[in-house]
């Protein structure tokens, strides 16, 4: 039995590695569940319970992390406006005519 629990414990530690590897690329807890069960066979269910006591054990770097991952989705939101408003004027028929 000692075995098992050690192959468990050790396999808890590698999807705490991984879901720190995803924390350093900005990833969500979702985008994280998606990539861990593409890439690592991991299922999503296991990422997520590993990624909910990483936040009861971090709360304040989670509650920072929330922070940070709304402003890059308010930014990428910005940059996304910026970039309609330019091809509408790049589209738009020049006065020249």
């Amino acid at each position: 039995m000692g075995d098992a629990s050690s192959s468990s414990a050790s396999y808890i530690r590698t999807v705490q590695h991984l879901i720190e590897k995803c924390l350093t690329f900005h990833m969500s807890k979702e985008e994280c569940m998606e990539a861990l069960s593409k890439h690592a066979k991991i299922d999503p269910v296991i990422t997520s319970t590993v990624w909910g006591e990483l936040e009861k054990e971090n709360k304040e770097f989670f509650e920072s992390y929330a922070r940070e991952m709304e402003g890059r989705a308010s930014l990428a939101d910005a940059m996304e406006r910026v970039q309609k408003m330019l091809s509408d004027f790049a589209s738009r028929p020049s006065d020249d005519d």
